[in-house]
């Protein structure tokens, strides 16, 4: 059974050997879950998806949509990804209050940064090349139909720099 400070450490340890880079912080991630047993890259996928269904909110959407410079619900989807290969820290910090990513990310380029999609792969993808068959369901709640918490308009501007202060002021638009 894989605990949570485990599954934190397999997302710390394959982000800081791929320098940021989520693709290959993925990669890395199957390389390292290809070397367990499929139960165990099971867990993984559950404590994966579990987070990734926990930062479906308002706020945080408004959050990627000004990191972005707009987000789509496939953009949003890519994004919580890759809120959780930014590790413990940043994903919790920022699933507890997301203005908090104006001082928990160093720095954000949004040609780099912020499209973790191939990370919500890699459990998948491992399991799929250990076993030979897709992964089963995994007994978990699906995601909310819409994000929790106040609905917030996101194409307006006035309404993103009042629900997100420090994020707006760091990284809005010009």
């Amino acid at each position: 059974m894989m605990d949570e400070t485990e599954f934190w450490e397999l997302i710390d340890a394959a982000r800081q050997r791929a320098d940021g880079d989520s693709e290959d912080q993925a990669d890395l991630l199957v390389e390292r879950l290809l070397g367990m047993d499929p139960d165990l890259v099971l867990d993984f996928a559950r404590h994966f998806e579990a987070r990734y269904n926990r930062a479906c909110t308002w706020d945080l959407w408004a959050a990627a949509w000004v990191l972005l410079g707009g987000a789509s619900d496939d953009a949003f989807d890519f994004f919580r990804c890759w809120l959780i290969g930014q590790g413990r820290e940043v994903y919790e910090g920022a699933v507890h209050e997301p203005d908090s990513l104006a001082e928990l990310l160093d720095d954000f380029d949004e040609e780099l940064d912020g499209d973790g999609e191939e990370l919500g792969y890699a459990a998948d993808e491992a399991y799929e090349q250990l076993t030979g068959t897709v992964a089963p369901d995994l007994g978990i709640a699906p995601a909310p139909p819409e994000p929790l918490g106040v609905p917030i308009d996101l194409e307006n501007d006035r309404a993103l720099a009042e629900r997100l202060p420090r994020l707006w002021a760091r990284f809005g638009p010009e």
